[in-house]
């Protein structure tokens, strides 16, 4: 007599089994198989996300889907990969009453990641389901390919390179702390478009991965912005061995953030320290900017040149206001420790 199957293997074959791709074997294996192209080589990244700490507990389920695959990707595509695939790890509360554990909830977080698996040719190859005592907890290692040797590396920056940044900075920390300000008269003020782009920046990253091309043939130095412009960059500076001077009027603003800072300018702060950006800094030597720029352009991202890389100063980055004077942060990224 055969036993029937159990809850998790139910689970997995309804929701999850769709969105593997060949390497996933189906789901129905302890492993996956991932082979990358002649020439290439892994470029491998994980992060984990818990609720009410990297999302809020009742943020759509989509969102969270789109969230916890995305950032992964954003790494993969600061490092100038191609996305090959992904593993899920899928901690549920235990609590049987729990919204994660309804068929409305799973059908709809399945279906945003299945979207995104097919949107960034980036399929499902395997993971784990449990259950925790703890909040929802999902952790993706993603999977990306490179031609041998052309990996950006964080430690590539060097004195002379152009800093560039794609996208806008800021937005998605605005739109935290819209989301955790919402009782706030001043913040309910907002327009209302305004903040529903801050909050789905924060909700939603827009990895860039159209751009890892331009990353790997054009960069010297690269990374994304998790945890804020200001940390991040003085983080690939200080293992560079070079520091980084910025101009805080280029850095790149959305209208909304613009409008946002412009009421409030202690706000600019947050815009330049807040984290969840996942957009691509990076270094790139002079006599390739051009290239950078041209390259970013046929992708359709906008790239902009905030500032340079110098020789090592005492501090690893230095931003600048018009008058010449330097800001100084309270904080400079985000941090879990």
């Amino acid at each position: 007599m055969t036993n029937p199957a159990s809850a998790e293997d139910d689970l997995i074959a309804r929701y999850f089994a769709p969105i593997a791709g060949a390497g996933g074997l189906g789901l129905r294996d302890d492993a996956a198989l991932l082979k990358p192209p002649e020439g290439c080589e892994l470029v491998l990244t994980v992060d984990t996300a818990v609720a009410g700490v990297h999302f809020f507990a009742n943020d759509p389920p989509a969102s969270i889907a789109r969230k916890v695959l995305r950032v992964n990707l954003s790494d993969l595509a600061a490092k100038g990969a191609d996305p090959a695939g992904f593993l899920l790890s899928f901690a549920m509360p235990a609590d049987r009453n729990a919204p994660e554990r309804t068929e409305e909830w799973l059908a709809a977080f399945s279906h945003a990641m299945a979207d995104d698996a097919e949107r960034f040719n980036c399929p499902l190859l395997g993971g784990d389901t449990v259950t925790t005592p703890g909040p929802l907890t999902l952790s993706v290692a993603a999977f990306g390919t490179v031609p041998v040797g052309r990996m950006a590396k964080r430690t590539g920056a060097r004195a002379g390179d152009i800093i560039f940044v794609s996208g806008t900075i800021g937005d998605a920390a605005l739109g935290l702390q819209a989301l955790l300000n919402s009782g706030d008269a001043s913040w309910n003020a907002m327009d209302v478009e305004d903040r529903d782009y801050l909050i789905g920046r924060y909700r939603e990253p827009q990895p860039r991965n159209c751009l890892a091309q331009a990353v790997r043939e054009c960069a010297n130095g690269s990374m994304d912005v998790s945890d804020g412009l200001a940390g991040d960059l003085a983080k690939m500076m200080r293992v560079s061995g070079v520091s980084a001077r910025i101009r805080i009027v280029d850095v790149p603003l959305s209208p909304a953030a613009r409008r946002v800072t412009g009421v409030n300018p202690v706000l600019l702060d947050t815009a330049l320290t807040g984290g969840d950006d996942y957009e691509i800094l990076c270094t790139v030597s002079p006599r390739a900017a051009n290239a950078f720029r041209i390259a970013a352009a046929k992708a359709g991202v906008p790239v902009t040149a905030i500032g340079e890389v110098v020789s090592k100063q005492e501090q690893d980055a230095v931003f600048v206001e018009e008058n010449g004077t330097v800001r100084v942060f309270q904080r400079g990224s985000y941090s879990h420790f």
